[in-house]
């Protein structure tokens, strides 16, 4: 009688999970997702507010690099400008302006301008 119980147990169990790898098989898994292809766009913008290299520039540079969506950042202390890459999926052109804003408590920088580029920068050219 334990036989026949532990035979009957067993085939339950084997038979539930065969079943339940042919559902994950055949696309019937709830938890699939689809992938977009980036749609990426590069801008430059005039930052006011700037007063040196290392605590302004490299800082925007540095919060502006950890924002998904962002794949290229460049902030130049001299020209009072910074270079972003980001995707159109995830960002837009005044997220990016309103993340510069915010840096800092939202008192220190701003965006005056906002020019598109023609060219998607992917990389630094010294790279």
């Amino acid at each position: 009688m334990k036989n026949i119980f532990f035979i009957l147990i067993f085939s339950i169990a084997f038979v539930s999970c065969k079943d339940s790898k042919k559902a994950n098989v055949n696309g019937n898994n709830s938890t699939a997702t689809s992938e977009v292809a980036e749609n990426l766009k590069s801008i430059e913008v005039d930052i006011e507010g700037m007063t040196c290299e290392i605590g302004c520039a490299r800082l925007i540079q540095s919060k502006l690099s950890k924002v998904d969506g962002v794949t290229y950042t460049k902030v130049d202390f001299e020209s009072k400008k910074g270079v972003f890459t980001f995707d159109l999926n995830k960002l837009s052109s005044n997220d990016i302006s309103e993340k510069i804003k915010n840096i800092a408590g939202g008192d220190l920088y701003s965006v005056s301008k906002t020019i598109e580029l023609d060219k998607i920068i992917l990389k630094s050219p010294e790279n």
